[in-house]
Formats: C-alpha cells, structure tokens, sequence
C-alpha cells in the first residue's frame, strides 16, 4: 500500500560571519583554550551582527536550502522555524521568514523545544504532510543564543552559538517500506520535571525580560546520555534496524563528550558519526541541520544512506529520528 513519505529535497546553512575562538574567549572570561576543549570539544562558535537577527540566519539557510533543491519560495506552501531565540514574543519568527522569502500562501509557526527543536519539527511537519495540509515544507533550526548567554559566566557562555540550517521537505507517494526515502520514523519525548536543570532565568510572564542561559552541566551530561540512547533504542527497536544498519549519525553537537558517551553506549562505528561541535559549537535547535548540511554537501552522505538524527534540549526534550536519503 503506498503511503505519504517526507523525502529532503534539499539541504542549507548559514554561520555568522564573526568566528569566536577560545582564545577570543580568554580575554572576556576566566577560562583557557584547554579547559574549553577538555570539557566540550569546542574550539571556535559563530556569533550574530548587531541588526543580524534570527530571522536572518533562517532566511539566508533557507534560501541555500531551497538553491540545493532546485526550488523557489513559491513551491513552499508551510514555514516552520524551530527556535529558543525567536526575534520578538509574537510574532512567530516563521511569519518573518515567510514575509522576507515573498511566501504568501500556506502557513508558518514557530516550534520551540530548544535543542531539540528541530528534530521536534521535522516529526510533527511529517505528520501535516501525510495529513494533507503540506505539500513542500521548509524545516528550519535557528539560533542567536549569543543574545541570552551571561558573558561572565564561563560555565555556560564558552559552549554556545549562532546559526541556522535548514530542509526542504517535500511529500512524495512511496512503497511503503523502510527502503523508501524519506522520513521513515520518529521518537519523541519530554520530561518537564527537570525544567530547572537547563532553563533561561527569564521570559515574558515572570519577568518581562528575556534573562540569561542558565545550566546545571553534570546533571544535563548524565540525562543526555541515558536519555538519547534509550529513545534510539526505542525507535531502532520500532523499526527493526540495528545500530550497524545506521550509515550516518547525526547528533546534537552540545559537547563531545555527550556524543562520544552515547555513540558508544549505542555501539556506533565512531568513524560513521557527524561532528561539527568544534567549529560551531552548541548551536540549539540549528545544530543537527547545520552538522547534517556539511556532512551532506561535504559527500559523505548519499542517496540511500539510512541517516539517525537525535537531539536533547531543555525541558528536559529530546527525540531522535530515521531518515532514509
């Protein structure tokens, strides 16, 4: 029997042009090059303009994305912008994108699960797609987390930056078999009792201002681990693949050692794993399309390839995803 299938059509990014380096980052907080790289695996991060908004970073990965597909904002009939960052309260930053793409049909919402986000969004576009409500989307992950870090707190604003990455999602009739291409299946999750474990000290309703990142790092490390290999299990379990099928693992670059830590919990080949957390850094909801953009442009990953994305947020949230290329 055929079904709906959300197949990438196309894939894009784009990074800030200021690079911060650790070394840049010793001269504004006590901190050293080593003690950055020793705890996350991040050696530089990418920070936004001043007047270089989310919006912005979504607007530019989008409009690569949908170069990469062959397309133009006319063949876009939904815009969903997963973001912790969004330019204003309300509107949704996916009406600004939409607005300065020239997009006047569909619809556009913001999905905001922090690091988790983007994988939260594909999943729940898919859904709209098979539903009939969409016909091309596109998926975006954008962050200007340099705007809620507090700059002398070195714990928390060495790990982070700025970007966007995107997809173009397009529902194509297939089989109905796990060869077909597309989103083959999904996992998500949250636990709200842990809110306070990875939380920004601000927001609308309780302060009136936005306030700043705010993180407990051992607690968020032990979680991560144990709550992404399980729902990868879950969902390789729902699927009937093993982790030796996976040819590409595209995880949330928060911190290398959370991705070794779970790669090998898993029993993923390390040399099949994408890392961009060096040169980007945590990155939020941007992470796992910016990490699967370079892996896809840079010709590791091809068509058929069977690509896992997984990503864990604040929340706490977290997800991963199976997608057929």
């Amino acid at each position: 029997m055929s079904v709906l299938r959300s197949v990438v059509r196309g894939v894009g990014s784009y990074l800030p042009k200021e690079v911060l380096t650790n070394a840049d980052l010793t001269r504004m907080v006590d901190t050293t090059d080593e003690w950055i790289v020793e705890r996350s695996g991040i050696r530089e991060r990418h920070r936004a303009a001043p007047g270089e908004f989310t919006s912005d970073l979504a607007v530019a990965a989008a409009r690569a994305a949908l170069a990469d597909a062959g397309l133009t904002p006319d063949d876009i009939d939904l815009v969903v912008v997963a973001t912790a960052t969004p330019d204003h309260t309300f509107p949704a930053t996916a009406t600004e994108v939409q607005g300065k793409l020239g997009i006047t049909r569909g619809f556009a919402y913001d999905i905001q699960a922090v690091c988790t986000g983007f994988v939260y969004a594909i999943t729940t576009v898919d859904a709209q797609i098979k539903a009939g409500l969409a016909k091309r989307a596109l998926v975006i992950g954008a962050e200007t987390f340099s705007r809620i870090l507090d700059w002398s707190d070195r714990g928390t604003c060495v790990l982070f930056g700025d970007g966007a990455g995107a997809v173009v999602l397009e529902a194509v009739w297939s089989p109905g078999t796990l060869d077909d291409h597309g989103l083959l299946a999904a996992h998500l999750r949250a636990d709200g009792r842990h809110w306070h474990k990875l939380y920004v000290d601000g927001g609308p309703s309780t302060t009136g201002v936005a306030g700043h990142l705010r993180m407990e790092g051992k607690e968020v490390f032990k979680h991560a681990v144990h709550n992404l290999a399980e729902v990868i299990d879950v969902l390789l379990a729902e699927t009937g693949f093993t982790a030796a099928d996976i040819d590409w693992f595209v995880p949330h670059q928060a911190n290398r050692r959370i991705i070794d830590a779970t790669g090998k919990k898993l029993g993923i080949d390390p040399a099949k794993i994408v890392l961009t957390v060096d040169r980007h850094g945590n990155t939020s909801a941007a992470s796992v399309p910016l990490a699967l953009d370079a892996a896809v442009h840079d010709g590791r990953v091809k068509k058929g390839d069977l690509v896992m994305l997984e990503a864990m947020g604040g929340g706490f949230t977290w997800g991963a995803a199976l997608i057929r290329w």
